[in-house]
């Protein structure tokens, strides 16, 4: 079979290369993959700053936004043959750790766990994989293509899960407004499952041309190309830029008992002044929080299942902005101005 593989550490190592058919021990379930969806954590490890292939092996495949056609599974394991599977990206740490042994592999205390395409597993960017049942999800089959948008949706489905799970801390709690910062397809998945839960959506993203703004106002949010935090008040904000100034300019400009989640991922090293005082005494008096969210456990992805599930499949489609053959895979990982999420497809 072909893979994407890259030379983990070293930079434009990737390459479309003939690779070993999955192993039964990774997994009882074979699934012939569909399409694969890229994101800025793949082009990151492309350009050498991190990534860890399997033990005692040179070479990983890359790749962790998954969609693939059931070939073959157990009877016993909840697939069958035709089904569409997602797979879910962390595995637990072999210790386990407390969250990892209680199924919250995505809240791992001692970092030992492994994940697909990124840190000790295989991707699924090859034209064959094998996964547990435990770490797969059933697709609605009625997404096709689309539900190659689960794992970004699970990675916004535990923040949401997590920042209500903090409202409640407060029997009073109703969030009315939301404002997401960011535009990708983290943004605009965040701001598509607040407005499934009836809150007022505002995002703020600089890009006034392309797709985005006609994305966000056919949510029936609004679009803000400057960050008007203090004008909005808003109940929780989605931080999905992980831009520094972003988020100094976020701290303490909530809503009374707001909730600011950090989904955003910033690169180390900026020195910004900031007025800790006011943020301190701000965050004190009016009961705010601070959270940060990565990743995903199988709660989430079902919770992504159903929120892709009741989407509008034409705006979900149009999150879709380029589909690249598996050939040309070195196209999709060209980061282009316009691009909100781009897909490199394996088969029809």
């Amino acid at each position: 079979m072909r893979a994407i593989t890259v030379l983990p550490g070293i930079k434009d190592s990737a390459r479309l290369e003939e690779a070993p058919e999955p192993p039964v021990s990774a997994g009882s379930i074979l699934v012939r993959s569909i399409a694969l969806g890229v994101c800025g954590t793949d082009r990151e490890i492309v350009a050498g700053l991190y990534g860890e292939a399997p033990a005692g092996q040179q070479r990983l495949i890359l790749g962790h936004e998954s969609l693939g056609r059931v070939v073959e599974a157990p009877g016993d394991s909840g697939f069958a043959p035709g089904d569409l599977l997602v797979g879910i990206v962390r595995h637990p740490d072999p210790v386990p750790c407390a969250a990892c042994a209680a199924g919250e592999w995505d809240m791992c205390r001692n970092g030992q766990y492994t994940e697909h395409g990124i840190k000790g597993l295989h991707g699924f960017g090859a034209e064959m994989f094998r996964i547990a049942p435990e770490f797969a999800v059933k697709v609605d089959p009625s997404l096709e293509l689309l539900a190659v948008l689960m794992e970004p949706t699970s990675i916004v489905a535990k923040a949401w899960d997590h920042a209500e799970r903090i409202g409640q801390r407060s029997r009073s709690w109703k969030p009315r407004v939301l404002l997401v910062t960011g535009g990708g397809p983290i943004g605009l998945l965040a701001a598509l499952l607040g407005a499934q839960r009836g809150l007022e959506v505002h995002v703020f993203d600089r890009n006034f041309k392309g797709p985005k703004p006609d994305l966000i106002r056919a949510l029936g949010g609004t679009h803000h190309a400057t960050l008007e935090a203090d004008k909005i008040k808003p109940d929780v904000v989605m931080e999905c830029t992980g831009a520094p100034p972003v988020i100094r300019d976020l701290l303490g400009h909530t809503a009374p008992s707001g909730i600011l989640c950090l989904a955003g991922i910033s690169s180390p090293g900026h020195e910004l002044p900031t007025d800790l005082g006011y943020f301190n005494r701000t965050a004190v008096l009016e009961n705010q929080v601070v959270f940060g969210a990565v990743n995903a456990n199988h709660m989430h992805y079902q919770m992504a299942a159903d929120a892709l599930a009741r989407a509008d499949k034409k705006w979900l489609n149009r999150l879709i902005t380029r589909r690249v053959p598996m050939t040309r895979f070195q196209e999709a990982l060209e980061h282009r101005s316009d691009d909100i999420k781009v897909v490199i497809e394996f088969a029809p």
